[in-house]
């Protein structure tokens, strides 16, 4: 069970973005997500009249590794560890370490 999800709220806890907020738009990989508005490179773009793409320089969101992120806690508003558990039902959940609510999402 992946402890970050699409849809998920993060904060970025180190590099070039630290402290910023985002919502994952996707999983890359196994260790990288897509956040958006965080990870902005610049992109060059060459027009294609036939597609209707005109040229210039383009903000491209790029994926950020996993290990960089934390899901962000709204109960502590600050960002927090997730873990999984199971409950009576067999059902898998994750939950906050910090306080043990589930993450709803």
């Amino acid at each position: 069970m992946e402890k970050i999800r699409k849809g998920d709220e993060i904060v970025v806890i180190t590099g070039k973005d630290k402290g910023k907020h985002g919502t994952v738009l996707r999983r890359v990989d196994d260790e990288h997500v897509l956040v958006e508005g965080v990870n902005r490179a610049k992109k060059h773009v060459k027009p294609n009249p036939v597609k209707g793409v005109a040229g210039g320089i383009v903000d491209k969101d790029m994926p950020i590794h996993i290990s960089n992120v934390a899901l962000f806690n709204p109960a502590t508003k600050k960002a927090d560890r997730v873990g999984i558990k199971a409950l009576e039902d067999g059902r898998k959940v994750r939950v906050f370490k910090s306080n043990g609510e589930l993450v709803n999402a």
